[in-house]
């Protein structure tokens, strides 16, 4: 199978993200699901495919396949936990992250698009106390430094923890 180019997002696919909010049952999704893998799951394989090289420069370790439940986000919600019980989200993410098991303490990339905004960055999403008490020791011992590079994230990109 040919690899495919990332070349954006669509108007359809930022609509489909819009209408599931209103729309948000099974029987519509299923009516829609050729439009969510053609113009959002399709191009999000492929901006995964295109970043994997770069982002393994940062990390070898990173989980690059451009997979459900691996890189990409599901559209399905988990409810059990959330005071939102629709069934279906009105967004899309990437992760570039160690596997499961590795990834405390390793710094998550990230990518999100919805029907009114994106934003991507880094950040820390199961961080033990030992690496948030190396991150306190910096700003203390090299404080204009650490708020220089503060400073520097501008949204769009999100420095998050």
């Amino acid at each position: 199978m040919q690899p495919f180019i990332f070349q954006g997002f669509t108007p359809t696919g930022l609509a489909f993200l819009q209408q599931i909010v209103r729309e948000n049952s099974k029987e519509w999704f299923e009516a829609h699901r050729a439009v969510y893998q053609q113009e959002l799951l399709q191009p999000f394989r492929a901006l995964v495919e295109q970043l994997a090289p770069a982002m393994l420069e940062i990390d070898d370790g990173f989980e690059i396949r451009p997979s459900i439940g691996k890189t990409l986000s599901r559209m399905y919600r988990d409810t059990r936990f959330s005071n939102d019980k629709s069934l279906f989200r009105n967004r899309m993410w990437l992760t570039f992250k160690r596997p499961a098991k590795q990834w405390t303490d390793a710094p998550v990339f990230f990518f999100e698009v919805t029907p009114d905004f994106y934003h991507y960055g880094l950040g820390y999403y199961s961080a033990s106390k030992a690496t948030m008490d190396r991150f306190r020791h910096l700003m203390l011992r090299q404080p204009k430094e650490f708020a220089d590079v503060a400073a520097s994230c501008r949204a769009p990109f999100e420095l998050a923890g």
